[in-house]
């Protein structure tokens, strides 16, 4: 669909600052923090990233950086195109844009099948690998002693003012019903988060691509095309970056073999960075269960602060409701499950 307003001003910025006449421009249903168009220039696609008011672009340049990096390290990467002055993120009045090269493939919406698996788990092992010995890894992590100590408080606090916005509306929808039921049922599970916590061994933290999930992954057929939209150098643990994608909502949900589908990917990863220590492996499910957890996403954004394409956030909302309660049901065999696959390695 077109945005006819702000085609004007992005066509005259990628005129002015890389020297394209842009056929069409479409915006795509894509992204949560930027608004991303598909661009015609004569026969050629590119792929057009505009950046919201206030976007630290400084930041922006280091995400552009790790990607370069993480292509050298053969991960499937899309290719920047830069600016007629050789700049990676151009800022002309109001208007912030990157250009990329166009990439084929498209976003799997209903969980990996098991090539797509061993794909992705390959790619981070490589990506792992190209981090591991990166700079900005050496200090110490403020955002995981965040992480470690969560404020059960303001999040019981939190998940009760939402159940509170949902349960007094005049009339209730589809999703207030839901949201009902799975934040009551979020907030009862609060109390066994610092049990989870405490049986984490110690992990290994490093720099890592910072949203490796799989609306960041492109794939044609089983081909993985590209790994997009890393973010800043900011280490962190690398069992939740494991975890996080063999556990990915949609897997565990909708995959009734998700136990195997998750060990399948990170035994593909293991084949790449076979250096990951095993309790990093074994504790990547609770790491990932703990993140399910602690955080609201999607429901939070429908009451207080709607995103930019507000229905998908209500959607994974209920995949990752979905997915925490299936996990924390099942986490002994999972846990067992990885155990041996680092074991087996």
């Amino acid at each position: 669909m077109l945005d006819p307003q702000a085609q004007p001003d992005l066509t005259a910025v990628l005129a002015r600052a890389y020297g394209l006449t842009v056929i069409a421009l479409e915006r795509l249903p894509v992204g949560q923090v930027t608004v991303n168009y598909r661009a015609r220039v004569g026969d050629r696609l590119l792929f057009v990233k505009h950046y919201a008011d206030g976007t630290d672009l400084t930041a922006e340049q280091a995400a552009v950086d790790q990607t370069r990096l993480a292509g050298q390290y053969q991960v499937p990467v899309a290719t920047l195109r830069p600016s007629l002055e050789g700049d990676s993120v151009v800022r002309q009045g109001g208007v912030a844009v990157s250009v990329w090269e166009w990439v084929p493939g498209a976003v799997v919406q209903d969980g990996l099948n098991p090539a797509q698996q061993r794909a992705a788990g390959h790619a981070l092992g490589r990506l792992h690998t190209a981090f591991a010995g990166h700079p900005a890894g050496a200090g110490p992590s403020a955002r995981l002693k965040k992480w470690m100590n969560p404020d059960l408080a303001k999040l019981d606090a939190t998940t009760g003012k939402l159940l509170g916005i949902a349960g007094e509306r005049a009339q209730r929808d589809a999703f207030d019903e839901q949201a009902l039921r799975t934040l009551a049922e979020r907030r009862a599970v609060l109390p066994r988060i610092p049990d989870l916590l405490a049986g984490l061994p110690p992990l290994t933290t490093q720099v890592l691509h910072g949203d490796y999930s799989a609306v960041n992954l492109l794939f044609d057929s089983d081909e993985l095309t590209a790994v997009l939209d890393f973010l800043p150098p900011d280490p962190f643990l690398v069992a939740y970056e494991l975890g996080r994608i063999a556990f990915d909502p949609r897997t565990v949900v909708l995959d009734e073999d998700w136990i195997t589908a998750g060990v399948n990917l990170v035994g593909a990863y293991l084949e790449t960075n076979p250096h990951l220590p095993a309790a990093d492996v074994t504790a990547c499910a609770r790491v990932a269960l703990i993140q399910l957890l602690t955080s609201l996403y999607g429901v939070k954004q429908h009451y207080l602060k709607p995103g930019l394409i507000q229905d998908d956030l209500d959607q994974f909302w209920a995949l990752r409701h979905g997915a925490a309660t299936r996990l924390l049901d099942n986490l002994a065999d999972v846990e067992s499950a990885l155990a041996q696959a680092a074991h087996d390695r």
